[in-house]
């Protein structure tokens, strides 16, 4: 099942990258989709790779992350960074295998993922998302990442449940 919402407002290969500062890469009819590694997550992922095939789109992936200061029991090893890094790898690895083709960019971007991703929606054709990501037991039918893209965005959003 999926929602779309359709605001009044609507826009080779890389290796991973990370960004602290979001950059609009102006692509036109660029898909945009949020993985954070949840299910419904991998599920946009998947669709979005079917309409950027339909489309003869550009297809970013996006994971987004947020340095904190005290991990708690996480150790002085664990890195927000290297774990987003690792969710867009072990995506694309499943959908693509070692053969990513030239139209899918991914890249981890430091900040809140509402934010990141209804600015990323502004030169995007479509920001595509999971319903219920890793965020806990924030909202009840939509996740609070997926509910503010739907209310905040500057292009269609498509939602998977």
């Amino acid at each position: 099942m999926s929602t779309v919402v359709d605001s009044p407002h609507p826009g080779t290969s890389e290796p991973q990258q990370s960004r602290a500062h979001p950059e609009a890469t102006g692509t036109p009819g660029r898909i945009v989709v949020g993985v954070d590694g949840s299910e419904s997550s991998l599920t946009a992922l998947r669709r979005g790779i079917r309409i950027a095939k339909a489309l003869n789109a550009p297809l970013d992936a996006i994971t987004t992350w947020e340095g904190r200061i005290g991990y708690g029991g996480m150790g002085e090893s664990y890195s927000p960074v290297h774990d987003a890094e690792l969710i867009l790898s072990q995506a694309s690895t499943a959908e693509f295998g070692a053969q990513v083709p030239h139209w899918f960019t991914s890249h981890t971007v430091e900040g809140r993922a509402e934010q990141i991703l209804i600015e990323q929606s502004a030169d995007a054709e479509m920001l595509i998302l999971g319903s219920r990501g890793h965020a806990g037991l924030a909202g009840v039918l939509l996740g609070s990442v997926s509910a503010a893209c739907a209310e905040h965005p500057h292009c269609p959003v498509l939602i998977m449940h």
